[in-house]
């Protein structure tokens, strides 16, 4: 096992609980799991952004935007729906 196998578990761990919370419709809850699984690299952490592969990009940024619209939904939520 490398040295950082454990990341790609917990990352892995955290999406699930956070789309258990989207399915359960705690926005918040799945915002905070959500949020935390973006810490844990699931590739190769010490490797740098720009020598990294398109689909690592794309994943990571895809999973950032996602983590930033459930942001805008609770401030929507927040502030303006209620």
């Amino acid at each position: 096992m490398k040295k950082f196998g454990i990341n790609k578990f917990l990352y892995i761990g955290f999406i699930l609980l956070g789309c258990i919370q989207l399915y359960q419709k705690s926005i918040g809850e799945a915002l905070i799991y959500l949020g935390i699984a973006l810490a844990f690299d699931p590739f190769n952490p010490e490797q740098a952004w720009a020598e990294r592969p398109g689909l690592q990009k794309l994943a990571l940024v895809t999973h950032l935007s996602i983590v930033l619209g459930l942001v805008f939904i609770e401030i929507l939520n927040a502030f303006v729906l209620k």
